[in-house]
């Protein structure tokens, strides 16, 4: 039975990236033709990042009240049968000067992942049915990090507190529509959250830290638990663990889980080729 599908979750900082990239060399090296998509591409033929969605009604009044944007607005729109979409941070890229900053902010607060959960889940849902179709008629196999776990419990979870019903319900819609792709799910569990959170908030940018702490603590499950700043974080990431091995026991796909608290890169090889050659990818 052919796979079409590869999907790599876990926490941030449990290795996904670099699981991710063993997987496409493993294929590679085995003359396996693979597409790896990583998060935060653009251009995920499946999920939506820094892209606004606006329905009729509101595109339509999007028009009317920058008017003098029609032209432009229409321009780097893009229709489909669930709505209109405009990338827009790759759209300013583009066409930096074209496009006014109080006209950026209007079409960012449309961001699909600042929508309402049902809205949310609806333009999410349609485009994985989109996905699926397209990669239904390929030979390629597609390697995701994250964004059939992750992201619907994020935003479930973190953003607006939902109920565990509401949130495995989204995953799980999700998990019926990927079926046809004859999934492969890799789960990446880390024993040590509070030293891997701390391992990359020394990694990356302040900017994304301060970023990442508010979103986890100043909303939703952090809110309503009257958490903040570091600590507060690592409670929040502590929940969503909890959650995710949850629905990760509910789910009827072909998974795996992979213990890679001490990144050993070798045992992390090892454990991917014989997950490879047990699906017969290779």
């Amino acid at each position: 039975m052919h796979k079409n599908l590869v999907i790599i979750e876990g926490l941030p900082g449990s290795g996904k990236s670099t699981t991710a990239k063993l997987a496409k060399e493993l294929l590679d090296k085995n003359n396996v033709d693979s597409k790896l998509i990583l998060e935060g591409n653009l251009n995920h033929p499946a999920d939506y990042d820094k892209v606004a969605y606006f329905n009729k009604k509101e595109f339509d009044q999007l028009l009317r009240n920058n008017s003098s944007y029609r032209d432009l607005i229409i321009d780097i729109s893009v229709k489909k049968s669930d709505g209109y979409f405009i990338s827009y941070y790759i759209q300013k890229k583009r066409r930096k000067e074209e496009i006014s900053d109080d006209l950026y902010k209007r079409i960012i607060d449309n961001d699909i992942y600042e929508l309402p959960l049902k809205v949310n889940k609806n333009v999410i849902l349609k485009n994985w049915q989109r996905f699926v179709k397209k990669a239904k008629r390929e030979d390629d196999i597609y390697i995701f990090e994250c964004c059939f776990i992750q992201n619907p419990l994020t935003i479930g979870l973190v953003k607006y507190n939902a109920s565990k019903e509401r949130i495995f319900n989204y995953i799980l819609d999700i998990e019926k529509i990927i079926n046809k792709l004859n999934p492969i799910l890799i789960y990446l569990k880390q024993n040590y959250i509070e030293k891997t959170f701390y391992k990359i908030s020394k990694e990356r940018h302040s900017k994304w830290l301060n970023s990442f702490l508010n979103y986890y603590t100043k909303q939703g499950y952090g809110l309503s638990k009257k958490l903040s700043g570091f600590s507060g974080t690592i409670e929040v990431l502590k929940k969503r663990l909890e959650l995710e091995l949850e629905i990760y026991n509910k789910l009827n796909i072909n998974k795996y889980l992979i213990d890679n608290s001490h990144y050993n890169i070798e045992i992390l090889k090892s454990a991917l080729l014989n997950i490879f050659q047990r699906e017969t990818l290779l």
